[in-house]
């Protein structure tokens, strides 16, 4: 969290004319910052070679006007995959104008993009057809997209990142979009999903799941020193010459590697720190502001993360939270279960099953949210042991701004009452 300090000896009133001029003259020491962020896509992309090739060897018959391969890319994030994807991409575009070929490249974020309807709108809208976001009848949408897709010979291929946000509200769009080169007389279509959950095709049905994985690519996590040297290429793009301490950038690697080789996290890391240095008026990033860089953007995603959870995995967060001072940690799913069907009811809230309670406990822990072991209690049969992982205090303040929470902000579970009268 940054603190801005205010002179309490200004009187209220005193103008501010200038404000903005006076803090354009101030220390800068970015040349160009938006190299450090996540959309930026570099002409060259360090230790993924071999994986650029792959994908392009699998893509190039669009080239020859022929139908490549469906692909299913899989990889943690930050490993490199949707960059892989828009550089190959660019370089397909622009191969395919120099041989007379038009190959064209629509990417889509399917954590934006999550409908059906939706998707096939935006893609609609891409070749050049407006269709309302809401209104038509799905089949309308599918068929305008059709005949629009098909009113010119091209290879058209879709980019579908975060692929399993999509297949959680159903994969009738993929099977459809899967077969419909048969029904396209000019144009042909290929998919490539890309995401970060290796399990997310259990959920598709079999002939989807056959024919959208067709070729598999899967991403390895980057090493300490691959992140090393992919944050040396971007920092000289990124800042102005000797304004980066030494220890900077190995600091910003080490951080990334601890967290499964997560490029993105170490350029957000880089940039912050820089972001960091320019507002306490510093010439040069040093590794007290990495290390602060590196709380904040900690605070930030587990703040984001909890905010954007569903209800019933914020019932089930905070059953953990209200157990985790009493129980030291130590709470089994049973005692979740028992205080999670209290809340419910004060709330008015669906009470789900034990075993659906466990899955979104596995989810949590899967966040980083929470640490759910499986441990045993011999006759007794195997149960979970479940500890925050996440300040207590903190986190409950961010699951309060739900409206839908905000009557369990003095909620005591029975549970916690018993064992304060037994002491």
């Amino acid at each position: 969290m940054i603190e801005i300090q205010t002179n309490t000896k200004e009187t209220l009133n005193e103008p501010l004319d200038g404000l903005f001029d006076k803090l354009l003259s101030e220390v800068v020491i970015f040349k160009s910052k938006d190299v450090l962020r996540s959309t930026y896509t570099p002409d060259y992309l360090p230790h993924r070679n071999y994986e650029i090739q792959s994908l392009a060897s699998i893509l190039v018959p669009a080239l020859r006007g022929e139908i490549p391969s469906n692909i299913l890319i899989y990889g943690k994030t930050g490993t490199g995959k949707t960059a892989v994807v828009k550089h190959v991409g660019k370089e397909l575009e622009k191969t395919g104008d120099k041989h007379g070929v038009q190959c064209r490249i629509i990417y889509l974020n399917c954590e934006i993009v999550d409908t059906q309807y939706r998707l096939l709108a935006t893609l609609a809208k891409h070749l050049g057809k407006d269709i309302p976001m809401t209104g038509w009848p799905t089949d309308q949408v599918y068929e305008e997209f059709k005949n629009t897709l098909d009113n010119k010979k091209r290879i058209v291929i879709v980019v579908m990142d975060e692929i399993d946000k999509l297949v959680r509200k159903g994969d009738d769009v993929l099977y459809n979009l899967s077969r419909i080169n048969t029904d396209l007389k000019n144009s042909k279509i290929s998919l490539i999903g890309i995401s970060n959950d290796l399990k997310f095709t259990e959920f598709l049905d079999p002939r989807v799941k056959s024919s959208l994985g067709e070729e598999e690519l899967i991403f390895p996590p980057y090493d300490a020193e691959q992140i090393h040297d992919i944050l040396e290429q971007r920092a000289g793009l990124a800042y102005k010459k000797n304004v980066l301490d030494d220890i900077v950038i190995h600091l910003c690697a080490a951080f990334a590697a601890q967290e499964h080789g997560d490029a993105r996290r170490a350029l957000d890391l880089l940039r912050v720190s820089g972001e960091l240095a320019e507002r306490t008026k510093s010439s040069v990033v040093m590794e007290k502001h990495v290390r602060k860089a590196q709380e904040k953007i900690e605070q930030d995603r587990v703040v984001e993360v909890v905010r954007t959870l569903p209800t019933q995995s914020k019932l089930v967060l905070l059953s953990v939270l209200l157990l985790s001072k009493e129980r030291n940690n130590n709470i089994s799913t049973g005692d979740t279960y028992s205080v999670y069907k209290q809340m419910c009811h004060n709330i008015g809230a669906d009470i789900l099953t034990q075993r659906r309670i466990t899955d979104l406990i596995s989810e949590l822990d899967m966040l980083g949210i929470v640490n759910a072991m499986v441990v045993s209690k011999g006759r007794y049969g195997r149960t979970k042991e479940i500890s925050s992982s996440i300040p207590v205090d903190n986190t409950k303040s961010v699951l309060m701004e739900d409206y839908r929470l905000k009557p369990l902000d003095t909620f005591i579970p029975n549970t916690i009452t018993t064992q304060v009268k037994l002491v």
